[in-house]
């Protein structure tokens, strides 16, 4: 199969291809330097140029604090709602799958209830939210051939994440304060390329929620499992997201993903994130 990757450059785009590659799949990678998913003609040119079976749709604006910045909301939009529509609008065209990676913040995160796959109570509290939201919207009502897939809290090899930045913290201070009242569970992208793969390869289209198992957890007790098996000894502070206070984007506060959508297709579910973040550590030389 020729599936196409956008945003190669990038922690789940880069883990997609180089699994594409190993289960023997033609994988091509895009960044923005080779398509830029913001420009209609660029989109439409080069997918019909490449007539890829598939398209794995990773290239996303992410930074959420940012997306709050007046002058950079247009290109949010841009990027993770016009930039989608574009591929969709290509797939259709030439007959091809899409997978289009979403996230747990199309959702408000209020109460303690897991989303459901199939949930349609959209509430973005944020602008990323409400672009990448967009972004769904365009691919279910463009294809009948399509895959979203809702991640939360990723960390990956290739690029910044919360991991990395609690073990920078975790060396020069003594202690950090971080929130225990927004939950979720973490997701590893060399994991989730596995069964990104694996979707793609079948015809079980429709809405999915994928993070690594081991329960649901806060960023105080991701944060501490993160020094425990790192081995550093700095202290931990719990606090609320209000104590917290300094990021412009609200956060939810329920990021709970519920993954049984994916058992039931006969998908095989991720390892523990507990495992997932010893791989990883071992992986970036950290133990």
């Amino acid at each position: 199969m020729k599936v196409l990757v956008t945003g190669v450059k990038g922690q789940l785009g880069y883990d997609v291809k180089c699994e594409l590659e190993r289960k023997g799949h033609t994988a091509i990678g895009v960044d923005v330097e080779e398509m830029d998913i913001t420009v209609e003609s660029a989109v439409s040119e080069f997918i019909e140029k490449v007539q890829p079976d598939a398209v794995i749709h990773c290239a996303a604006w992410t930074a959420v604090d940012n997306a709050e910045d007046e002058d950079v909301r247009q290109k949010v939009f841009a990027i993770n709602q016009s930039g989608t529509k574009y591929i969709a609008n290509a797939c259709a065209k030439i007959g091809a799958k899409m997978m289009y990676i979403s996230t747990d913040y199309v959702f408000d995160g209020s109460g303690d209830t897991p989303w459901d796959a199939d949930c349609k109570d959209y509430a973005p509290i944020n602008v990323y939210g409400a672009s990448k939201l967009g972004g769904e919207l365009s691919v279910a009502t463009t294809l009948k051939k399509y895959f979203i897939v809702r991640i939360a809290w990723v960390f990956g090899k290739n690029g910044k994440n919360f991991v990395k930045t609690m073990l920078s913290v975790g060396k020069t201070h003594d202690a950090v304060k971080v929130v225990n009242d927004q939950i979720g569970t973490p997701t590893y992208t060399f994991d989730l390329a596995r069964l990104l793969v694996d979707m793609i390869e079948t015809e079980k289209y429709g809405y999915y929620h994928a993070t690594n198992e081991g329960g649901y957890i806060s960023w105080f007790d991701f944060t501490k499992e993160i020094y425990r098996q790192a081995g550093l000894s700095t202290k931990v502070i719990p606090v609320t997201t209000a104590e917290y206070g300094l990021s412009k984007a609200k956060r939810p506060f329920n990021s709970r993903l519920d993954k049984s959508k994916l058992i039931k297709a006969g998908f095989k579910p991720l390892p523990t994130w507990q495992d997932a973040l010893g791989r990883y550590l071992k992986e970036i030389g950290e133990i």
